[in-house]
């Protein structure tokens, strides 16, 4: 069925209808709905812990010195700063991204060392997930395109959860100090 062809205007509606509430139900069970209370009564204070370690991981990462830039609206030296600033009242997000000095082979080095941090490509998890998407999301691409995404081979994504800052930081010391010890076995 072609359903703009057949509803006009209320197409949304009527799909909706039909596609949503037939695949997802118009009501959640009961344990469901209980789930999704309790997952909204902790809310605040998850996000105020993944804002908190953003903040504190991204301004780690800008003096370390095995990093080559960070991103993160919460730094001042962010191009959006300003504007974040004005949007985000209660933090800047749980997302950071940096370059890694080395290129691709240290920034898949760095994720293969991880021990505490995963190596997935989703946000928002409760616990720090982290991406390497030059050679993973956007591996299919020639390298000309991967650079025009933004994808460059320095690049690593970092959804920060909630596990102590102190954890987060110790494991990016270790998965930087592994990468710099294959950095070395391959001279």
């Amino acid at each position: 069925m072609k359903f703009y062809e057949t509803f006009g205007r209320l197409t949304f509606a009527i799909r909706a209808r039909t596609e949503i509430l037939r695949d997802l139900g118009c009501a959640l069970n009961p344990f469901a709905a209980f789930l999704l209370l309790q997952s909204l009564e902790t809310l605040s204070i998850r996000v105020e812990r993944h804002v908190s370690n953003a903040m504190a991981l991204a301004t780690w990462l800008q003096d370390n010195e095995h990093v080559s830039w960070v991103s993160y609206p919460g730094l001042e030296d962010h191009p959006s700063h300003q504007l974040a600033k004005n949007y985000f009242k209660r933090g800047f997000g749980g997302v950071t991204s940096f370059g890694i000095k080395g290129g691709a082979a240290a920034g898949t080095k760095v994720l293969d060392s991880f021990r505490l941090i995963s190596h997935v490509g989703n946000v928002g998890d409760a616990k720090t997930l982290a991406l390497h998407p030059w050679s993973t999301t956007h591996e299919q691409l020639k390298p000309e395109e991967r650079i025009a995404s933004g994808a460059t081979e320095d690049l690593i994504q970092c959804s920060v959860g909630l596990e102590h800052i102190t954890d987060i930081i110790a494991d990016f010391e270790q998965a930087f100090a592994a990468a710099d010890r294959g950095a070395k076995s391959r001279l």
